[in-house]
């Protein structure tokens, strides 16, 4: 029988995948008492990852993993909505502490107090994609997902231990930095949109001066960092400064209109659209890749369990019985080149059963039990011998099978004259009666019905031919 395609695997839900990854990491210290999820896993699914995914979901709900799960699901929107809350009020009090109450704004201040964090953070994460970091605690979404199981599980709950079969799983997609970068990314651009809405309030409806100061550059430093840094800007129509705006800090307000512009555009291209664009592509990665989330079936606990299930599995004929050969039993051996010998085998006869007959003057008696061993060593010894008489021995109270009929098929090939011998639970071996007329009839339908052309010895019909010579 030619095996079955493998069915096409279908993607696992998120759930399942970390419940079948939190389990995984559990038994790491101890395998679980599993022998009811395995029977449930065994009845319930045909292929071996659904299988160790339903094992996984029994267990889970034994040790509270799904509740925990759900409780993880639902405060998570809410502790991200925290997270932007705060976030905002920071962008307010940057934006606050950056036009200050005295309406003077050091541009060079400004900026490092409102783009260095970000460029760090950024450069970590950029880091990140190159290195094969295991988490991003630098991150606004390694920090949401930490105080989401913080909050859902407590300190002794099953949270942590989801939080880290969450890791595992998008670290293996290498969805990692993606997926904690959306958030990061997300967080960020609400952060600077904050900013950038503040600062253009506070600049269009208050008067401030924007100026440098130093004490040990020189000034074609500032001139040159201006002309650099509002290049970018520049493209989006923002105004720079030109060098007689940088060297006369205290210009008219033209001077500082570009000033503050200059101050705007840098925010904006250099703090705003970069973390847009980026939670744009981790979206857009995520949305790629999420197909990817999923155990890996390849190590060795859950190859031990694809072994367990494979044990369990009814076993299956690969090489099934073609079904009832064609009637006849073939060419019977010729009798030139035979020997003139008697073969009287008894054929799955029992051990209290005495074989052969005492008025079967057989040359050679064997017995045989059915096994393969023996029939093979059996028809060695005939192909061999090539004998002129066979008599096969069956029990009478038996039925015979498919098994009978190929074994006689195979000896009546190998013997010019091949006769079946019905042996009665009660036959001495010189009473021909011990078997009973519905036995015989019994035996004399199936070798119908199988096409045999085998006689039997008997008085049913034909008697056994006892002298040295065939008939």
């Amino acid at each position: 029988m030619n095996p079955a395609a493998p069915p096409l695997l279908l993607p696992l839900s998120l759930q399942d995948s970390v419940i079948t990854e939190a389990v995984a990491l559990i038994e790491t210290s101890g395998p679980l008492d599993d022998a009811q999820a395995m029977r449930q896993a065994m009845v319930a699914h045909g292929d071996g990852r659904g299988r160790i995914v339903a094992r996984a979901r029994a267990l889970g709900e034994r040790v509270g993993l799904q509740a925990e799960l759900s409780r993880a699901r639902a405060w998570a929107p809410w502790v991200l909505l925290g997270l932007v809350a705060l976030t905002v009020i920071a962008g307010l009090s940057l934006a606050g502490n950056v036009l200050g109450g005295e309406r003077q704004i050091n541009v060079v201040v400004a900026l490092a107090s409102l783009l260095g964090l970000h460029l760090c953070t950024l450069a970590l994460w950029l880091i990140g994609l190159l290195l094969p970091f295991s988490a991003f605690p630098a991150s606004f979404g390694w920090l949401w997902l930490s105080l989401t199981a913080r909050v859902a599980g407590g300190r002794h709950g099953q949270a942590p231990l989801l939080l880290r079969a969450v890791s595992r799983l998008l670290a293996r997609a290498r969805l990692l930095p993606w997926a904690l970068g959306f958030v990061s990314h997300a967080v960020w651009t609400l952060s600077f949109a904050v900013v950038v809405a503040s600062l253009l309030f506070a600049l269009a409806f208050r008067n401030y001066t924007l100026n440098w100061e130093t004490t040990i550059l020189e000034p074609e430093f500032f001139v040159h960092s201006v002309q650099w840094l509002g290049r970018a800007p520049s493209w989006l129509g923002f105004p720079v400064p030109d060098a007689q705006a940088v060297l006369s800090p205290l210009a008219a307000s033209a001077g500082q209109r570009a000033w503050a512009l200059w101050l705007t555009g840098c925010i904006v291209v250099y703090g705003l659209l970069p973390r847009l664009a980026l939670t744009l592509l981790c979206g857009a990665v995520w949305t790629l890749r999420r197909q990817a989330i999923a155990p890996d079936l390849s190590e060795p606990g859950f190859q031990r369990l694809l072994a367990r299930f494979a044990a369990l599995e009814p076993r299956r004929i690969v090489d099934a019985d073609p079904g009832r050969m064609p009637p006849g039993p073939g060419q019977p051996l010729a009798p030139d080149g035979s020997t003139d010998t008697l073969f009287a085998i008894g054929f799955e006869l029992p051990p209290e059963l005495p074989w052969p007959p005492a008025r079967l003057q057989a040359g050679q008696t064997l017995r045989v039990d059915g096994s393969a061993a023996q029939r093979r060593e059996l028809l060695d010894t005939l192909a061999r011998v090539r004998p002129r008489r066979a008599v096969i021995g069956c029990r009478a109270a038996s039925s015979p099978d498919r098994g009978t009929e190929r074994f006689v098929r195979e000896v009546a090939a190998l013997s010019v004259d091949c006769r079946l011998w019905l042996v009665g639970d009660g036959d001495d071996g010189t009473d021909p009666d011990g078997v009973s007329p519905e036995r015989r009839e019994a035996w004399l339908r199936w070798r119908d019905d199988a096409g045999l052309a085998t006689p039997f010895a008997g008085r049913d019909a034909e008697s056994l031919p006892l002298a040295k010579e065939p008939p």
